[in-house]
């Protein structure tokens, strides 16, 4: 033990026996003198005798003394608190103040991701990559460090004020990367001259928003993004969306649950078109638009009027616009003078869906115009049809972002992000959060700390062999011990390494998901220490034999 945790200790047990010894009062005279009158002189004592006190005085410093050791060995009790939570310092001793306690909460927005936590995660994550496989993509990754200039290019956008930027000791500006589109295109015309189109690449990157945190929304995120490059059709839209219903069928969300929003910038864009609306005004008057589920129809009107300077009008065709049920509605009502071309990209996307097996979960609403710039055609937002949580997922055709970035032409792209936070908050309001327990195939524990070193070599085997391996570090006193531990690790086989069968060159293996009612001797075997490479064979085989079942290794 360190000498500043036994001077502390020392001084807590003072402190303790302070308390106890001053919680009883001095001997008091079983017949003490009557208390002075009020107002009357205390009668001097004696030369050389004591002063007498009375009970209540007497009582009155008891109070003080025990309050001041209870005081005392409360600090010292903290401080020893402290000391088992790795707070403060083991060299720490009496009259030196300890190192005050950290902050044991994440930074604001961001996330500490426990076992368990982790776990959900790893989950989420395969799932993601899993889709992303199946649909034939390349999972792509790249530095969450960029230089600020790659967002800059897209001045406006409210994400510009969102950025984590900073200058770094050479000078340079960056940033942590907001979301994960720039960077694609920055990867892709780094190497335009290698790469075959189209591409169809995915990622799940961390990215970060100084943004007002709510549920489902975090500073710190991850990602799923999913993006086509070099296909100008209408196909590749309706494939982006399949595989985001394909993962939501995965996990277990259905289409009474989930929808998905569909609108077409090009549409909006001629009919603003149409109203006189000039380029210049097209993107801040789509991000009032953006926000019509949020401020409904009056308020939409308004700030198009006060902000953008739209007559009274114009801003009320345009939310008439916004409140069209159907693509159809929307066509009658652009009438003949409007470009049809978008519309019928829209009547072409809900027939392919419809092909696809998945147009249920589609929905036509023209209030989403994706707030980005850059977007040129099909938008799409995923929604909870509950309405109760924050957009799932968004993404849509972004023809124009590569020539943004240099492109010497336009490079036809589309593509989506997909949040992670949300997702997780939909599975925990559905009920159908995964449970996933700790699991790995062996326990492997040593008879006696002289076996530690046998137990380590089988523990290497079976690792070889390819199997999930625990090894108990310290051998427990006691073989339920053993046991509890091994069923807390979620083991599927305990593996025992004790000197007689050791001698023999074996170790003993026991099924631990056979119940009490299976003999011992139908629960376990002995495997040569040669087999261990191979115990997913040999205990397949033994399985068969005991008609068990297969076996998970």
């Amino acid at each position: 033990m360190a000498r500043g945790t036994i001077h502390r200790r020392s001084a807590a047990l003072q402190y303790c026996c302070m308390g106890n010894m001053s919680s009883e009062a001095a001997p008091v005279d079983p017949a003490p003198a009557a208390a002075p009158a009020a107002g009357a002189e205390t009668p001097a004592p004696a030369d050389g005798a004591p002063v007498e006190k009375t009970e209540k005085q007497l009582k009155r410093e008891a109070e003080k003394k025990a309050k001041k050791a209870a005081e005392a060995a409360k600090k010292a009790a903290k401080l020893e608190a402290r000391q088992v939570r790795g707070q403060s310092s083991n060299t720490v001793t009496v009259g030196v103040v300890p190192n005050p306690p950290v902050e044991l909460e994440p930074a604001s927005g961001t996330r500490d991701f426990y076992p368990d936590e982790m776990r959900l995660q790893r989950w989420l994550y395969d799932h993601f990559r899993n889709v992303g496989t199946l649909c034939g993509f390349e999972e792509y990754d790249a530095p969450v460090l960029e230089r600020q200039e790659l967002y800059k290019r897209k001045a406006g956008e409210e994400i510009t004020q969102q950025m984590y930027s900073f200058t770094d000791k050479e000078g340079v500006e960056v940033t942590l990367r907001p979301e994960m589109t720039p960077t694609l295109a920055r990867m892709v015309l780094g190497k335009a001259q290698s790469l075959m189109l189209p591409l169809k690449w995915y990622s799940v990157p961390q990215c970060w928003r100084f943004e007002t945190t709510q549920r489902g929304r975090k500073r710190e995120h991850y990602q799923w993004n999913m993006d086509i490059i070099g296909c100008k059709g209408i196909n590749a839209e309706v494939e982006l969306l399949a595989a985001i219903v394909l993962f939501f069928k995965n996990i277990g969300i259905t289409s009474k649950d989930i929808g998905l929003k569909i609108n077409s910038r090009k549409v909006m864009g001629a009919v603003l078109k149409s109203m006189g609306v000039t380029d210049e005004q097209f993107a801040p008057v789509c991000v009032v638009m953006d926000k019509f589920d949020k401020i409904g129809p009056e308020e939409t009107q308004k700030e198009l009027r006060d902000t953008q300077g739209l007559d009274a009008d114009t801003a009320k065709k345009l939310v008439d616009c916004l409140l069209c049920k159907s693509v159809d509605d929307l066509a009658a009502l652009c009438g003949e003078g409007v470009d049809r071309s978008g519309v019928d990209e829209l009547k072409r996307l809900f027939e392919l869906a419809d092909a696809y097996g998945f147009g249920d979960w589609l929905v036509f609403d023209e209030s989403v115009v994706r707030g980005l710039a850059y977007y040129t055609g099909v938008v799409f937002e995923g929604f909870d049809r509950l309405g109760e949580l924050r957009a799932i997922c968004g993404g849509g055709r972004y023809d124009r972002l590569l020539s943004l970035y240099g492109a010497v032409q336009e490079v036809p792209a589309c593509g989506f992000g997909f949040g992670d936070c949300v997702v997780v908050e939909l599975l925990k309001d559905k009920g159908i959060t995964p449970v996933l327990p700790k699991e790995v195939d062996f326990v492997v524990a040593a008879f006696n700390e002289g076996m530690q070193g046998s137990a380590m070599k089988t523990a290497a085997a079976l690792r070889e062999g390819g199997a999930q391996v625990d090894l108990l570090l310290e051998p427990k006193k006691k073989v339920t011990q053993t046991f509890d531990y091994a069923n807390r690790v979620g083991a599927r086989y305990m593996v025992f390494v004790a000197p007689q069968e050791w001698e023999a060159g074996k170790v003993r293996i026991k099924d631990l998901r056979l119940g009490e009612d299976v003999p011992d001797e139908e629960k376990q075997l002995d495997v040569a220490l040669d087999d261990l490479v191979k115990v997913k064979e040999v205990l397949e085989q033994w399985a068969l034999t005991k008609k068990m079942g297969a076996v998970k290794v």
